[in-house]
């Protein structure tokens, strides 16, 4: 494998959303997402990061194909902002990660961790004070939760973030095998800058 991680703006950010939306729909699918991904969907959902001044992504390249991305704008820029519910600090001092996606056979490389270095630099350098992203949260017993399901929560504290009490967001989407969006709740971390 030749990986190399490159974080993408402007024309190189729009260029790479393709990528993106696939990659999305087939790392989303599994737990604890199970997002039944739709196309049509993430083309729009992905195309306000061509269109938002300081957007980035962060993406994973073997050879010339993306296998891995990772995205963050201005948290006040990005639609998921009017879905917060609890005491955030102002949107305006937020940078958010949204979205970090990479498939199975890269992981344990540390790009989890260069997805997080360049996305908070980038955050850094804009003049932002916090970082923060979303989680889904899954019950303990969910059906689908593999056995050998390890949560993230170990690897984004020793990166500094923590949770933030109180402060969830509501998403709806389609589960796999479903065939309606139900409600999902995810937990705001974040961290300072």
């Amino acid at each position: 494998m030749s990986l190399r991680v490159e974080a993408l703006t402007d024309a190189a950010l729009a260029a790479a959303l393709p990528d993106l939306a696939q990659l999305r729909i087939a790392v989303f699918e599994a737990f604890p997402y199970l997002y039944q991904g739709d196309a049509a969907y993430e083309s729009q959902y992905l195309r306000s990061y061509g269109d938002t001044p300081g957007a980035i992504l962060v993406a994973a390249k073997d050879g010339a194909r993306i296998v891995g991305a990772a995205t963050g704008m201005p948290l006040a820029a990005h639609g998921d902002a009017s879905q917060i519910d609890g005491p955030m600090p102002r949107p305006e001092d937020v940078f958010y990660c949204a979205e970090s996606v990479l498939l199975p056979q890269y992981r344990g490389q540390g790009l989890g961790h260069r997805f997080f270095d360049l996305r908070e630099a980038h955050a850094r350098t804009a003049g932002f004070r916090r970082s923060a992203f979303c989680a889904v949260i899954r019950p303990e017993d969910h059906p689908a939760r593999p056995a050998d399901y390890r949560p993230l929560d170990p690897f984004w504290r020793a990166r500094g973030y923590e949770p933030l009490p109180g402060v969830t967001a509501q998403f709806h989407w389609v589960d796999v095998g479903a065939t309606q969006e139900t409600p999902k709740t995810l937990q705001f971390w974040m961290k300072p800058l």
